[in-house]
């Protein structure tokens, strides 16, 4: 069975369907493109709502009429289902116009590009009003199909692509994937605000000791957290606040921040003996100032 197997199941013609395969070329983006798709939708759905120059025109000739299944690259010659958007409207945006969008500021926090340029770009885009249909929501994430090559080639129309085949139906989302071990975490300020369901039940249940590190001028900072929503509780503090009330972070930029742990424990282990372990790894790590920004 192939893609167009399953829109002309639902009466929809593929001559009116536009399959894009999503996989953002700025690095920190395509990190957690699948984790937007998966937990916070309107701001996924706004990466895919301006496009180049070929693609929007493409998209302008099937608006009212017309979608955009959307997929995202995950692996090599493979595409994750994501949903089937309807071209419903457009609107012309000015540069100016693009960048008060809230979903766009948000984007570029994690790393998207956008319209770089008002003086070298066209002078205006096209924002496309793309509304969700309820075309197999049940498959968000689960369904998994082959990408023909090139893989460059990242977006198709549906009619002209019949080897667009399904490879699989996941019993689990792989927009959500597993979390790399708790020893391998590496995130930046701004991911602390999207982190995956699967990521926060585990930090839920983490108390421990952690790790800030300031990529502006490689000084850190150890904290502890055993509250009772552990590590989720204290980072998401960090995510609201930015410094966390901690005196010495104060004033630096949080985007500079990124967050890792440095040990877990029990989490019935006393405050007292978490508070221990963090006095043990700032004198292990230097981080107590002049040195560091621990300020005791």
């Amino acid at each position: 069975m192939n893609l167009n197997d399953l829109l002309e199941g639902k009466g929809i013609d593929p001559r009116h369907v536009l399959v894009l395969r999503h996989r953002p070329h700025e690095p920190e983006l395509n990190k957690v493109i699948a984790w937007l798709a998966a937990d916070k939708p309107v701001i996924f759905n706004a990466f895919q709502q301006t496009q180049s120059l070929k693609l929007e025109r493409a998209m302008h000739q099937l608006e009212g009429n017309g979608y955009v299944a959307s997929f995202i690259g995950q692996e090599p010659g493979k595409a994750t289902f994501v949903g089937l958007y309807s071209i419903a409207a457009s609107r012309l945006l000015t540069y100016d116009q693009f960048w008060e969008v809230e979903e766009y500021k948000e984007l570029k926090k994690h790393g998207m590009e956008g319209w770089k340029s008002k003086e070298t770009d066209p002078s205006s885009v096209l924002w496309f009003d793309l509304i969700l249909t309820d075309f197999y929501p049940q498959w968000k994430g689960k369904l998994i199909v082959n990408w023909p090559p090139p893989e460059r080639v990242w977006w198709r129309r549906a009619h002209l692509n019949d080897r667009i085949e399904f490879h699989a139906i996941l019993e689990d989302s792989a927009l959500d994937p597993p979390i790399k071990e708790w020893d391998q975490l590496s995130l930046t300020w701004d991911q602390l605000n999207i982190l995956p369901k699967r990521l926060q039940f585990m930090l839920n249940e983490w108390r421990g000791i952690y790790y800030i590190f300031d990529t502006s001028d490689d000084k850190g900072y150890v904290g502890s957290a055993y509250g009772d929503t552990n590590l989720l509780g204290r980072w998401l503090d960090y995510a609201d606040r930015g410094d966390g009330g901690n005196k010495l972070l104060r004033h630096r930029e949080p985007r500079s921040f990124r967050f890792s742990i440095l040990q877990l424990v029990s989490k019935t282990t006393p405050a007292a003996d978490v508070i221990h372990l963090e006095g043990s790894w700032k004198v292990r790590l230097h981080t107590k100032a002049p040195h560091g920004l621990n300020a005791n």
